[in-house]
């Protein structure tokens, strides 16, 4: 392996990874950048899923609800609650803290898959992704909580929890409050749209 300690900071959704790249920035701190091309992918597919949205047709995780309730229409002024919620209820765990490098990592691949720009997010939450990064700002994940065939449901959903301002996280110095922390590195939080 490279050494990742000398890497001035890792470009975002441009290309594939490396295993130094996941070290430098999960272990070492090292900066992540945004590539612009992904970043307008993003913002390309976003458009198709406000135009989603927009449709009077239901579409399933746009404009209705999850599971059971797939076949349920959410109403657009309702549809911001149904995504914050959605968080909130999945961001459940007990146990030890995860180590920070493992959440830092778990954060970075999931920017990844952001910037792929198959997700349809707006790019909002990829740039506050980096920057929650960037601000050695990391979600208390717990080490148990997630079930089944979709494991990773929960430690997202603390990551995600942390960047709309609630929950825990950790910085450099101490465990805040997200919002807190967030604040203090001049981020604002995030507010989850269909």
């Amino acid at each position: 392996m490279s050494d990742t300690t000398s890497l001035a900071s890792v470009a975002v959704g441009g290309h594939t990874l490396t295993i130094a790249d996941v070290v430098a920035v999960a272990r070492h701190g090292v900066r992540v950048d945004l590539d612009p091309d992904a970043l307008r992918r993003v913002s390309a597919t976003r458009e198709l899923i406000e135009r989603l949205a927009d449709d009077p047709q239901p579409h399933y995780g746009i404009s209705t609800g999850f599971g059971a309730l797939a076949t349920t229409f959410i109403a657009s002024d309702r549809r911001r609650q149904l995504q914050a919620s959605l968080i909130r209820s999945h961001a459940a765990g007990t146990g030890a803290e995860v180590e920070r490098e493992v959440v830092r990592a778990l954060m970075l691949l999931r920017l990844q898959t952001l910037m792929s720009g198959s997700t349809g997010v707006r790019p909002v939450v990829a740039e506050t992704y980096a920057a929650m990064l960037n601000a050695a700002i990391t979600p208390v994940v717990r080490e148990y909580g997630s079930l089944g065939c979709s494991g990773d449901l929960a430690p997202l959903s603390h990551v995600a929890l942390a960047a709309m301002g609630e929950g825990d996280v950790r910085t450099d110095d101490a465990l805040l409050p997200a919002g807190e922390a967030l604040a203090a590195a001049g981020i604002a939080p995030l507010v989850l749209e269909e």
